[in-house]
């Protein structure tokens, strides 16, 4: 195992924080559009989404850090999968205001979210028990993304 390197860990959580940060520059302002469409019932402002991914992005980082450090590695690949679905979302539902495909797009992120935390449970258990508020996160906002293809 790697011994801790608080410069690998930053590194680690900056990028999951900047992969948030770009696709949301890239999507636009979010906060228009949120405002105009049909939403289901237990939607939340939308001042709750920012707040929530940061937080979320940071246990990302956090989390891959810690399989890092073990040194078994193969996991990280996943997890950059998903990453790497998950920049794509707010681009396609926000900037091209594709429902539908954002909806279907959600559905791929659940299911890789859940592999990931369990390829990281194969490594490291704490890694994997980090995300699962981000899995619980990732079933809310399918939940939203397919209620909002229905409804609009």
């Amino acid at each position: 195992m790697k011994k801790f390197s608080l410069t690998d860990l930053l590194i680690f959580i900056i990028t999951a924080e900047l992969t948030g940060a770009v696709s949301a520059l890239i999507a636009g302002d979010f906060s228009v559009l949120y405002s105009q469409i049909i939403k289901p019932s237990f939607s939340p402002p939308a001042l709750v989404f920012p707040v929530t991914w940061g937080i979320l992005y940071a246990i990302m980082g956090i989390s891959a850090y810690m399989i890092y450090k073990t040194g078994k590695n193969s996991s990280l690949k996943i997890y950059i999968f998903q990453l790497t679905v998950n920049f794509s979302w707010s681009i396609i539902f926000f900037r091209f205001r594709l429902f539908t495909f954002a909806a279907i797009v959600s559905i791929i992120l659940f299911i890789l979210v859940g592999i990931m935390i369990f390829a990281f449970s194969k490594v490291r258990k704490a890694s994997a028990l980090l995300n699962i508020p981000y899995l619980l996160w990732s079933t809310f906002a399918t939940y939203l993304s397919i209620g909002i293809c229905i409804l609009n």
